[in-house]
């Protein structure tokens, strides 16, 4: 197993990243810790990358990965410009990238992304236990002379806590670039409370042939209440139950 204290650098992945307005707000606001807040409009990013060869990466090897989550306030990368995310789900195809990913707190799955691009059109789609549970549709063009580079900050939990971390990248963008739609397959898997609205609200995203980014070596503590919502509720009504009075 990776040591998770370790950096890890990925270099020129195939990545599709992109944020919508959520269908049902309040499903999406339900995933987040009480100790972190969402955006008032709830928007939902979502990335879906892939690692062709194992000389892209610093220790990973060649993978795929798809995570998911919430955008959140008060809380954004350096720069100010790309504002905090809450990880709610991360699918990887590599046994070593969820052992790596687990221990620093994120909620990974095994699973497989695919992105395919033919005559303009570009199809990516994750899979959880063999079936397809997000599929986008995304017309693009060609790379050009513009470089998009910065940095996300992102969010776990782990042993009781809070923790963050900033992730460096640069990208090498398409145009142009149209998502045409997303779709959430599976209406009983637990990804469906974050489908986007209909019509289909994009607040920001692309794709780019040649992402890199960088998986830091520290994770940093951040104060506030890890429980979820209904695990708070949970506690409550356990405590009533046994006859302790309500706090």
């Amino acid at each position: 197993m990776l040591d998770p204290a370790a950096p890890q650098l990925v270099l020129s992945s195939r990545t599709l990243y992109f944020s919508w307005l959520p269908a049902d707000p309040g499903a999406v606001a339900a995933l987040v810790p009480s100790g972190l807040r969402p955006r008032p409009d709830r928007q939902v990013f979502l990335n879906q990358y892939v690692v062709d060869d194992e000389t892209q990466t610093s220790g990973f090897g060649a993978y795929d990965l798809t995570y998911l989550g919430v955008s959140l306030s008060g809380v954004d990368a350096p720069g100010g410009i790309s504002p905090g995310g809450w990880w709610t789900h991360y699918v990887t195809s590599s046994e070593r990238v969820l052992g790596y990913a687990r221990t620093r707190g994120a909620p990974a799955s095994p699973g497989h992304t695919t992105i395919e691009v033919s005559g303009g059109v570009l199809v990516a789609e994750t899979e959880l236990d063999g079936v397809p549970v997000i599929r986008a549709r995304c017309r693009v063009g060609d790379t050009g002379h513009v470089i998009s580079s910065g940095h996300h900050r992102y969010f776990t939990r782990r042993n009781g806590q809070l923790l963050s971390a900033v992730y460096p990248y640069v990208a090498e963008p398409v145009t142009p670039f149209e998502i045409e739609w997303v779709e959430f397959l599976e209406p009983e898997h637990p990804t469906y409370a974050l489908r986007p609205d209909n019509p289909l609200t994009i607040a920001w995203g692309f794709y780019s042939p040649r992402a890199s980014f960088a998986h830091p070596g520290g994770l940093a503590v951040h104060p506030g209440d890890v429980a979820l919502p209904h695990e708070r509720v949970g506690a409550a009504t356990g405590r009533r139950s046994a006859g302790s009075p309500a706090e």
